[in-house]
């Protein structure tokens, strides 16, 4: 769970990578059989947004020809890439479901033959209250889009992420209570920008708490009981 990919994912190098695949998907299957891409979680972020840097890996919806997997494979050995640095693996979360296709949104197409989709804004903060991981950058995603939104001056309201809830989940009964409490409090608050810095550092200690644990026990940190082990180690921090 903790496991890295030994790569940083810029905005920069995803849409370089991104016409390798569409060249290389061309070259061996043809115009006549176009494939789509739906780039979601940090990649989502990196294409839509200025706050984040990097990520780690890339999680896609693929629609494509079977050629598709080799060409992702191909283009990862070609630029030293590790195995997976684009994956389908958020199918297996709690997060996916089959409507993001409805609501993904057009983000540019490459050689005639890929087209990228993205999630953003409201839809994209669904998904990462759904997820709501204190060890990942969920909830700092989250304020970054608020705060990006605030700036802009299109900020985004709380009906509006109520909406794409619904949307996307059907209602408020698979969102952790956490992330629930976690979204009324900063919509009542406001200061987005500050409660990022905040709430990044704090996500900061939460990875590097996980890590210590897992190397003393190795096997022991899993997505079920992370949640529980940061809570623990933070009251015997308090303590000390």
């Amino acid at each position: 769970m903790l496991s890295e990919l030994k790569n940083e994912f810029t905005k920069d190098n995803i849409d370089l990578y991104l016409r390798e695949i569409a060249k290389e998907y061309r070259k061996r299957i043809g115009k006549g059989t176009p494939a789509e891409l739906i780039l979601i979680g940090g990649a989502s972020v990196l294409l839509n947004y200025g706050f984040r840097d990097m990520t780690m890996d890339i999680d896609a919806l693929i629609s494509a020809a079977s050629v598709m997997k080799d060409v992702i494979n191909y283009v990862g050995d070609k630029f030293g890439l590790p195995n997976g640095w684009l994956n389908t693996d958020f199918r297996n979360t709690g997060s996916y479901t089959p409507r993001l296709v409805q609501f993904s949104t057009y983000y540019k197409s490459y050689y005639r033959v890929l087209t990228v989709r993205t999630v953003r804004a409201e839809y994209l903060i669904a998904m990462k209250l759904r997820a709501g991981r204190q060890y990942k950058n969920d909830l700092s995603d989250i304020l970054g889009i608020l705060a990006d939104h605030e700036k802009k001056g299109t900020p985004i309201q709380m009906e509006q992420i109520k909406k794409a809830v619904c949307d996307l989940y059907g209602n408020w009964e698979k969102i952790p209570a956490s992330s629930c409490e976690f979204i009324e409090k900063a919509m009542a608050d406001g200061r987005f920008g500050e409660l990022y810095e905040e709430v990044t550092a704090g996500e900061k200690e939460a990875r590097e708490l996980l890590i210590q644990v897992e190397q003393n026990y190795h096997g022991a940190v899993g997505e079920a009981n992370a949640g529980d082990i940061i809570a623990i180690l933070r009251r015997k921090k308090q303590r000390k």
